[in-house]
């Protein structure tokens, strides 16, 4: 009986840690400019917190710009989305359940 109870007490624990764990890189296009988010800046918690709570995380854990060259295949190389002075930079921000 107590192996049982304790085989029950492990799984949960196991299942409840899993699902606290939870992690998810969003890499999204910064149209706005927002530089607090962009280089990191405690200026962009807001921003990045509401971004994952609008996703169903619970929180932003970090968020940074990202170079084109990082996003493989996906992103058009520097330069080719620029008009008017102002190229599409963008945003990887990690939310967590």
């Amino acid at each position: 009986m107590r192996f049982l109870l304790a085989l029950i007490v492990s799984a949960s624990i196991l299942a409840a840690s899993a699902a606290c764990a939870e992690t998810r890189v969003f890499i999204i296009a910064n149209g706005s400019g927002d530089q607090c988010l962009a280089k990191g800046d405690k200026c962009g918690t807001s921003a990045a917190r509401t971004y994952c709570q609008s996703r169903d995380f619970a929180q932003a854990s970090a968020y940074r710009r990202v170079d084109p060259d990082e996003i493989t295949g996906s992103v058009p190389k520097s330069g080719t989305n620029c008009s008017h002075g102002h190229c599409d930079e963008y945003v990887a921000i990690t939310c967590q359940r």
